[in-house]
Order: C-alpha cells, then sequence, then structure tokens
C-alpha cells in the first residue's frame, strides 16, 4: 500500500547532490530504477529527471524493517528516502555524474507501486515509437528523451530573455480566429452560439502580429502555437510552435541583424557553439541554380553545373533538342566515381523521375580513359570536349545529368540526387554548422493546377520596389523582400517585409485573384486598419520544433515534443482523434456524420 510523504520534504534532485554534501542527512525522491539485493546489501538506483543517485540499505544501519521495506522494491516504484550522503572511495562509477557518492538509507516510504512497464525505461530505446508513444508518459522518463524535452524548455527561456531585452513585448494572439487562406488547410472549429458559422485554428498569427503593429506596440513575439491540416512527415506536426516576432520601422536588414545576435546568443548557450556574424548570405536564385534547393546543405560542396550552352549543338538530340527550345540542362560532377555500378545508377535514375525527371544520363571516364556512358556514343569527339569543359571533368570522374522545358524539374531532381550522393557517399561534415541567410525570393510562382499565379510566400509580403513596375507587365519578374534562415540543408524560419500602403496591398490581392469583394470578405478588417495609419514592418518566424531538433541532434521533431501526434497524425496515448459519444454536442453545433456509404449514394 502506498504511503504519504507527509512531513518529507526533498532536499534536491538526484544529481544536484555532489561531494559537497557528504556527511549530510538529507531526504530523496524519485524512481527505482532498479534494485539488485545482495544478502545484507541491497544497492537501489534512484532516478529522477536530473539523473541516478545510487541508494544504499544496510540492515545494521536502516533496521530490518526498513531492510525488509527495501527487499520488496521494484523497477518504477516511486520512493522517498532519508539518511546521509558518503562517499564511495574507490568503488565511484565514474559514468554517473553522482558516481563518487552514495545515499546511505535510514528510513524509506514507498509512495507508489508500479506494474512492470511494457518497455525498458533506459536510455537509446530499441522499442519501436508507436508503443513509446502509446505509452509517452513512460517514454519521457528515459535520460536521452527528457534531456531533450528539458533541452527545449531552456531554449524557450533564453528566446524569451534576448527578446525582452532586446526591447520585444511578448502577446499572446488569439487561438479561435476567422479562416483565411494561407497556404494550408485550416483545422475548423464550429461554434455553438453562431450555428452554421465556424472558427478557424491559426496556421500562423500572421494577420494579428501585424495589426499589432498598427496598434502601436513596435516589437512583438510570443511563442505561438498554430495548426496546419496537412500531411506529415518526420519535421511536420498538425500542431506546432513558432517563435514568431514582429517589428516597426524596420526594414530587411534591421531583422536580420537582429535575429543573427539571437541565433549566436542561442546557440553559444545551449550547444557551446560559437557562430561567426555575419551569416553567410545567397538569393533564392543562385541557391535554386547553383544547389538545386532554396534550402541548400552547404557542409558539403558538389555545386549544379549550367551544361545547356555546351551541348545544344551535340549529336545528342534529347538534350540539344532541350536547349534549343529554351529548356534547362545541368549536371552533378561526382569526383573519383567513374566506377560506381549500374545497380547504383539505376537506383539513381528512379530517384530523379519521382521530381518528374524523365532520366538521368551518366558519362564517366575510367582511369585507363575508356568512357563509361547512356550517351556518348552519340557525341563526336568534339561534343565530347565541350562537355568535359564545362564541367571540369577528369579521369576517375562521373558526370550525372538531367534536362528539361522546366527548370523546377531539372532543380528539384538534381536538388534532391545531391543531397543523396552527399549522403551516400559520406561527403557531409556533420560537426559543421552552415548557416545561411536565402533572399529575394519570387514574390509569385505559377501554379499549373490553378492556372495562376499565387503568392510563393503569402498575400501581404512586400516586393522589392525596383520591382514594383512588374505588377501590371510581368509578375514572374517581381522579387519578394522576404528571406528564409537556413541551417545544414534545413529551412529554421522564414520571414518578409510586409506591405504597409493599402493601395499596394489592394493590387496584390487584385493581382491574386481576388474581387474586391472576395478581398473583403476575407481580409476586410485588415484593410479597414490599414486607413489608420500602417508603419513600415517586418517580421520573422522560426519553428520552434525544428529548432530545439537541430540543437538536441534529434532525428525526428517528435523527440522535442512532449505529447507528440503519429506519423498519421493520431494521438495513441489519448486515442484521439475520436467519435464524439454524446450525440448531443453535435446536435448542440448542428453537425451530422455522414457514414461513408451515405456519401457514395
Amino acid at each position: 500500500m502506498a504511503e504519504s510523504m507527509k512531513g518529507l520534504h526533498r532536499t534536491a534532485r538526484c544529481a544536484e547532490l555532489g561531494e559537497s554534501y557528504i556527511g549530510k542527512t538529507v531526504c530523496m525522491m524519485g524512481w527505482v530504477q532498479k534494485s539488485r539485493n545482495k544478502g545484507g546489501l541491497i544497492f537501489t538506483d534512484l532516478r529522477d529527471r536530473s539523473g541516478i543517485l545510487q541508494i544504499l540499505f544496510e540492515e545494521q544501519e536502516c533496521g530490518k524493517e526498513v531492510f525488509e521495506k527495501a527487499s520488496e522494491l521494484r523497477q518504477e516504484y516511486v520512493i522517498a528516502v532519508e539518511g546521509e550522503v558518503r562517499s564511495r572511495g574507490k568503488d565511484s562509477n565514474a559514468a554517473l555524474s553522482t558516481g563518487s557518492i552514495e545515499l546511505v538509507a535510514k528510513s524509506l516510504r514507498i509512495l507508489a507501486e508500479a506494474e512492470t512497464p511494457p518497455f525498458p525505461i533506459e536510455a537509446d530505446s530499441k522499442t519501436k515509437e508507436d508503443l513509446r508513444l502509446k505509452y509517452r508518459y513512460l517514454d519521457l522518463r528515459r535520460p536521452d528523451l527528457a534531456k531533450k524535452i528539458m533541452t527545449r524548455a531552456r531554449l524557450s527561456q533564453l528566446i524569451r530573455h534576448f527578446l525582452s531585452e532586446e526591447g520585444f513585448l511578448e502577446i499572446e494572439t488569439p487561438t479561435l480566429i476567422k479562416s483565411t487562406p494561407e497556404g494550408a488547410r485550416d483545422f475548423l472549429v464550429p461554434s455553438r452560439l453562431h450555428r452554421g458559422a465556424f472558427y478557424a485554428l491559426p496556421q500562423s498569427p500572421q494577420l494579428l502580429k501585424q495589426l499589432l503593429m498598427v496598434s502601436g506596440m513596435d516589437r512583438y513575439f510570443q511563442l505561438a502555437r498554430c495548426y496546419r491540416d496537412e500531411d506529415l512527415r518526420a519535421d511536420r506536426q498538425p500542431e506546432f510552435t513558432q517563435v514568431d516576432m514582429e517589428l516597426s520601422f524596420v526594414d530587411i536588414e534591421d531583422v536580420l541583424e537582429v535575429n543573427e545576435r539571437l541565433l549566436k546568443y542561442i546557440f553559444k548557450e545551449v550547444c557551446n557553439v560559437d557562430i561567426a556574424l555575419p551569416l553567410q548570405r545567397m538569393t533564392w536564385d543562385y541557391a535554386m541554380n547553383h544547389y538545386g534547393s532554396d534550402k541548400p546543405d552547404l557542409r558539403f560542396d558538389m555545386p549544379l553545373i549550367e551544361l545547356t550552352e555546351a551541348v545544344k549543338d551535340c549529336g545528342f538530340s534529347v538534350f540539344s533538342d532541350c536547349a534549343k527550345a529554351g529548356g534547362t540542362v545541368k549536371g552533378i560532377l561526382v569526383k573519383g566515381q567513374a566506377e560506381m555500378p549500374r545497380k547504383k545508377l539505376d537506383s539513381y535514375v528512379e530517384l530523379v523521375k519521382g521530381y518528374h525527371a524523365k532520366g538521368l544520363a551518366w558519362y564517366g571516364v575510367h582511369e585507363d580513359g575508356t568512357v563509361k556512358s547512356s550517351f556518348a556514343k552519340f557525341l563526336s569527339e568534339e561534343d565530347a570536349k565541350r562537355l568535359v569543359e564545362a564541367s571540369g571533368f577528369e579521369k576517375g570522374d562521373l558526370l550525372l545529368l538531367v534536362s528539361d522545358l522546366k527548370r523546377n524539374v531539372v532543380w528539384d531532381s538534381l536538388g534532391a540526387l545531391r543531397l543523396a550522393l552527399g549522403k551516400e557517399l559520406d561527403l557531409i561534415d556533420k560537426t559543421q554548422w552552415k548557416f545561411l541567410w536565402v533572399t529575394e525570393f519570387p514574390m509569385f510562382e505559377y501554379s499549373e493546377e490553378l492556372g495562376r499565379y499565387q503568392a510563393m510566400h503569402h498575400p501581404f509580403t512586400m516586393p522589392m520596389e525596383e520591382d514594383l513596375h512588374y505588377l501590371d507587365t510581368d509578375l514572374s519578374k517581381i522579387r519578394a523582400k522576404a528571406y528564409d534562415i537556413v541551417l545544414n540543408g534545413t529551412e529554421l524560419g522564414g520571414g518578409s517585409v510586409r506591405i504597409h500602403q493599402s493601395d499596394v496591398q489592394e493590387k496584390m490581392l487584385e493581382k491574386l485573384g481576388f474581387t474586391p469583394e472576395r478581398a473583403n470578405e476575407q481580409f476586410g478588417f485588415l484593410m479597414q486598419a490599414f486607413r489608420y495609419g500602417v508603419p513600415p514592418h517586418a517580421g520573422l518566424a522560426y519553428g520552434l520544433d525544428r529548432l530545439a531538433m537541430w540543437m538536441v541532434g534529434a532525428e525526428t521533431i517528435r523527440d522535442v515534443i512532449a505529447f507528440p501526434k503519429g506519423k498519421d497524425g493520431s494521438d495513441a496515448m489519448m486515442d484521439a482523434p475520436a467519435e464524439v459519444f454524446d450525440p448531443q454536442q453535435l446536435l448542440d453545433l448542428n453537425i451530422a456524420v455522414i457514414a461513408e456509404e451515405e456519401k457514395s449514394e
């Protein structure tokens, strides 16, 4: 039977004890990691979030009653122990931070008994994630996962401290808002008081933080909960946290400068990494042309090579026809890989096809001078010479090429191939922290599905002033005052300078296909606010989960979220989402659930 802790007060957490406590009487509480009965001695490892402390039960010290109670201890029992801290002398355990001391027990209370857990509570668990998520409260007891969650908590505190010192106000914005088009599908919340009407959970506080700038709050931030009803992957959750900020009377340089100092501060404090400032910058166009990605991993080289001009008159019609029709031919030079087996090359062909490339061509020359190629028989000696000169090719190298009339296909396929080669050939230096600002994104991107241009970021991003005249002539040429912060090939966050002139905002919505009526219906509250004096403003938002994931070296953001959803968006621990069992709840909301068979009729 569980005992009360009445009259007891915990002295410290387990790993907070050190040699300075030797000779002192303390009271410690936690979970039993394991207990070993050696006859007249019982050694028990006591665990809490800080670490492990060895407890020694010796009958001569604690008495027969306490010793017999200690012999009943099992894994995950919750206990309170009073006793004296002593040195372990030559029996020290260097693997533990408390390995030089132990607690010699005088009294013991069993505060809670426990069933045998469904998996071992230990670091580096080999238990399948589905089971660990079902028992997440046990999973969180594991030392390595607990450390990650604690590191995230410290990161949040550091961010709050830095931004507060920089004059930012932490202001909460509502989580029941109006549904506005922001790129992903909204989670909708039906209103009981307004029948047939719905709130939306915010995908971001975008419009609200802009209104805070209209309100004169000047510098705002919050650790904002955001929601997107979209397909999941390792670094995506339906609910997540943004480090959200907005600043008034600023332009791009002001936003980048304060955020570079923020990154330098938190990475030094959390990871003891010294970031050199200013951070590297790269335009979107340069990043795509040289790395096939707007979030390039710069921990290894291997850029994309422009070959369109070199092959436009070659005998291989796949390349020459594409080049003459205004398409793009690019390649990747893989040093010393002319001997790459055909099976591996075939796997790369399949990889690029997944990005809509029609195929992958290769050209290699062995050390003995023999050519290995999928298209060399179509090349003249002069064609081959131009290709070699344009690519910097040498004996023993392998050149991989993709061509297409759509440059996005070439970028995407070779960008993915570059990353695959970097990983499989072990070219990535994992000791490096390569930060990068990607700037000057296109304002618009053309949607084949919609048959029109849409905003690459959102409709409130300010175009570059020198490109404004293209609003009436060529939307594809407009660059945005937008910027992303990238670390080792991962986008940590992004932002932009916002439109603060009503006429420019109205023009932008018009170009995105909004009629005046629809624009007023969707964004009327913002447009009305813009009539009353709007300061120039800009902002940025980081994915806090993704930032924490990099800092702790996790493979997935689920490792830095206390209670994450699984890969299919479900919560195995709470069994959510679930049916509503009280029909009255649905009636109150004027909602009827339609069965699948009824839908198909």
